[in-house]
């Protein structure tokens, strides 16, 4: 994929060209987060032709195709005429767009349109280019079709939504611009578009496939990654608070139990700690740390890994042709197949889910070892006049039901199956659903670890002085640059919103980082 540079007016943007084969997750967040431009590549454009070229003869020749001169699902043997070819693709989506619940957010919104228009480009669909051209018009003018987030099982593909998205190119349905909600006819003259007709094929090529599920996958996973290196630092954290053993991150034992996550993990333990006091301490008379410290690298790496795989499944997904049926310009031949299916999103993004539901988990656990003098040695709630003043005792209740939510959420939806179209789509996999739970998971464990910030923060505050690491000191330095020590009860949701910011904005990352190296 090209990567073309803007040189109009102030700073540099970043442009992303669609070729539908060489699209990565960190383009897919520029484009959604950033608002970055996105165009067709020429040599799309050329494929797009091909198999549109194809369409045309089928219909000319009056072929009977699925979905070109057929019906859909269980009405795919009733047969199309020409005349009626415009009516039925306008029907499909006007059928289809069935949502129902609150509307996504606006940065899925933009991942889906991207997403479906490179999926489109790969050539093998038979829209024209101009229906791709059109779909980026709305994504570069900041045109967004209302999607509500409920409706889709995840085969065929994600029907519904896609379906709202296709709407607004019609001059149907809602959109959303400059943060009101207006129709689709006028969202289309916003953007300085006519309505588009929809030709044989485009109705059912531009809402059957996995684009949503692939969405908030993108978004999920490049937050999961970001969220682990944050849990590493909240870890280290705990480890300097509760003067925890390094001696469990030695490469040798990372050595003799090789899984890539569990040696990356004690690395970045290591490179955070480095330059403090208890990286250099020899062994005293305590052996070993409870797992929550010990077994950090362990617990944390299995969940990288999983992190990886997901990260890899994506971007398989997201330059797949995930359309029925399929054009093959070179064989000149159509075929009917299921790549449609969310089965391997659905698995994954499920995985997902459960992996970042276990970080959240045993951040958790140290928050109420940070708050209980038994195991951390410091004073109650981790405040000097416990009584009068209850500390940071009700973090760990808010920790305690976001992870008990999170046991819930992480229950698979991709096991779940309920047929539809008459039992022609018999089985389906509930991708969506999964998406939208590792999502509200990742959600909930940011704030997990911003409570464990908080609380490693002021127990350091409490505990004895010391030397810290230098990637430690200087995760304390920016959580106390934005939340004062806790010398008496005050109004504590604030603290909480604060450090939340830090967690998801990566202020506190990008801040260690640039004093002690990528954490990789």
């Amino acid at each position: 994929m090209a990567l073309a540079r803007s040189t109009a007016g102030e700073g540099a943007v970043e442009k992303v060209s669609l070729d539908g084969e060489s699209l990565d997750i960190e383009q897919v967040v520029r484009v959604a987060r950033q608002h970055a431009p996105v165009f067709l590549e020429p040599a799309a454009r050329l494929s797009m032709e091909k198999s549109r070229r194809m369409v045309q003869q089928i219909v000319a020749e009056k072929q009977v195709v699925y979905g070109i001169t057929t019906g859909f699902g269980k009405f795919s043997n009733v047969v199309i005429s020409p005349a009626q070819t415009e009516q039925l693709q306008k029907n499909l989506v006007m059928s289809h767009a069935v949502g129902t619940g609150e509307p996504f957010d606006r940065e899925i919104v933009r991942a889906v349109m991207l997403l479906r228009a490179n999926t489109l480009a790969k050539g093998y669909s038979g829209v024209r280019p101009l229906v791709v051209e059109h779909l980026l018009q709305l994504l570069n003018r900041g045109v967004h079709p209302v999607v509500p987030e409920q409706g889709s099982v995840g085969a065929s593909g994600d029907l519904a939504p896609l379906a709202h998205v296709a709407l607004v190119l019609l001059g149907l349905g809602e959109a959303e611009y400059r943060g009101k909600r207006i129709s689709g006819a006028k969202a289309l003259a916003v953007a300085g578009l006519p309505p588009l007709t929809l030709q044989a094929k485009e109705g059912l090529a531009l809402i059957n496939g996995t684009q949503l599920m692939g969405a908030i996958g993108c978004l999920a996973v490049y937050d999961a990654e970001l969220m682990a290196k944050t849990a590493s630092i909240a870890a280290a954290l705990a480890v300097e608070a509760l003067d925890g053993l390094v001696i469990a991150f030695d490469p040798r034992v990372q050595r003799v139990r090789p899984h890539a996550g569990q040696v990356r993990c004690a690395a970045h333990l290591r490179q955070l700690l480095a330059g403090g006091e208890i990286a250099s301490r020899s062994a005293g008379p305590r052996v070993q740390d409870a797992y929550t410290l010990r077994c950090t690298p362990q617990v944390h790496g299995a969940t990288l890994d999983a992190i990886d795989y997901v990260r890899g499944v994506l971007e398989i997904e997201i330059n797949s042709a995930t359309d029925n049926p399929l054009l093959f310009p070179e064989e000149v031949e159509v075929i009917s197949g299921g790549n449609f299916h969310g089965q391997p999103l659905a698995l994954a993004l499920d995985f997902l889910g459960m992996a970042v539901a276990e970080l959240g988990s045993v951040a958790e656990r140290r928050v109420a070892r940070l708050l209980d003098p038994a195991t951390s040695g410091l004073p109650a709630f981790l405040t000097n006049h416990g009584g009068l003043h209850s500390g940071l005792m009700l973090t760990q209740y808010t920790a305690a039901s976001l992870v008990s939510e999170n046991k819930v959420l992480a229950s698979p939806a991709c096991v779940d199956s309920i047929p539809t179209s008459a039992n022609q789509e018999d089985h389906v996999s509930m991708g969506p659903i999964a998406a939208r739970k590792a999502r509200r998971i990742i959600h909930n464990v940011q704030q997990i670890l911003a409570i464990q910030l908080l609380c490693a923060a002021q127990a350091i505050d409490l505990g004895p002085r010391r030397n810290m690491g230098r990637g430690t000191a200087r995760a304390y330095e920016v959580i106390r640059a934005e939340i004062p020590f806790l010398d008496r009860d005050r109004v504590l949701y604030p603290d909480l919103q604060k450090a939340l910011a830090l967690v998801q904005g990566g202020h506190l990352l990008r801040a260690v980082e640039d004093e002690v190296g990528d954490l990789e």
